[in-house]
Order: C-alpha cells, then structure tokens, then sequence
C-alpha cells in the first residue's frame, strides 16, 4: 500500500508505528462501527504484511468498511484541518480518565505503538490526553473500539447522535444454514 498524503478530516483516528497489520483492520472496522470516516497509520512495520497479501487482514476488505478511508503518512498533524483537536489516548501522568472526558466535536484520537509510546514530537501536538481505566493494558485495537464506543455513547446521550439498531439489523451478515 503506497503511503500518500491524507486531507486530514475530524473524528479521525492515527495510529502511530502499529506493530501488527490485524490490529490496524480491527481499528478499522472499530471506525466504521462507530462512525468515524478516517484512518491513519504512520511508519512501516505493517508494510511487509500489505506487501505480502497486497491487503489488510480481512476487517479492511469486508464491504461495510469500505466507508472508512485509511491512509498511510509519516507526517499526520500536518494534515488536520485547523479545527481539529487532537486526543492522545495515553498512560502518562495527569492523563484524563476516560470516565469523564468530554470528546470534543472535531477529535481526533492519536494511539502510539503496541509496544511503546509516544514520542515527544507527537505529544506537543495533542491538546487532551487520556487514560481508559482498565486493570491492565489493552490491546491497541481494543483501545480504539472503547474509545469511539464511550465517544458514540456519550453524543447519544448529549442527543448529538440518534439512538438506532435500524443499521445493524439492515447489515447484510452472510447466508444462515437452513
């Protein structure tokens, strides 16, 4: 996959240097349950995965996904709209439990590698951090599905979003054995 310049669009979500190419199609997938239309990964440890299957794992390829862009860029605050807030989702000292954080309309969540942090170049960039309270740390997929879950819940709550299952009885989920 030919990494290319995003025009960056707020809810997004970046992962930073992901580790493992089934954690970046779980994201994925995690952005379009929960309506986010962006995707961003930076570095290249995924790429010899997409080299040798020319594709992400099956989350990225199943047809309901295809309603969220994923990009690769090395250079991905460069590319936010001016309006966007950048959220680190990261265990530091005086980050926000995720309890009570209040997401802002035009966020846009910055999740470092599985195996490391974020550096300081990127935590400059980010206006809010926060923590998931969790007894122990969570997989980097799982970490954006209860993000972009608490964000969808909370906007339902707010009455910003609907509160439907019209979507998800409609979704289309294979053929059942008779």
């Amino acid at each position: 996959m030919a990494k290319r310049k995003p025009g960056g669009i707020a809810p997004s979500v970046i992962l930073i240097n992901p580790k493992f190419a089934h954690n970046v199609g779980a994201a994925l997938r995690a952005c379009s349950c929960f309506g986010v239309r962006q995707l961003i990964y930076t570095g290249d440890r995924i790429e010899g995965d997409l080299a040798m299957k020319g594709r992400l794992p099956r989350e990225e390829r199943m047809k309901g996904y295809k309603d969220v862009e994923l990009c690769g860029c090395d250079y991905p605050f460069e590319r936010l709209p001016a309006d966007a807030v950048p959220v680190a989702v990261e265990l530091r000292e005086g980050s926000q439990p995720l309890t009570f954080f209040q997401h802002p309309e035009k966020a846009v969540y910055v999740f470092g590698p599985e195996d490391g942090s974020l550096k300081n170049v990127q935590v400059r960039e980010c206006h809010h951090f926060i923590v998931i309270p969790s007894a122990h740390c969570l997989n980097l997929a799982a970490a954006v599905n209860v993000v972009l879950y608490d964000r969808r819940v909370k906007r339902q709550l707010q009455g910003l979003e609907p509160v439907t299952q019209r979507d998800i009885l409609d979704e289309h989920r294979g053929v059942l054995d008779a």
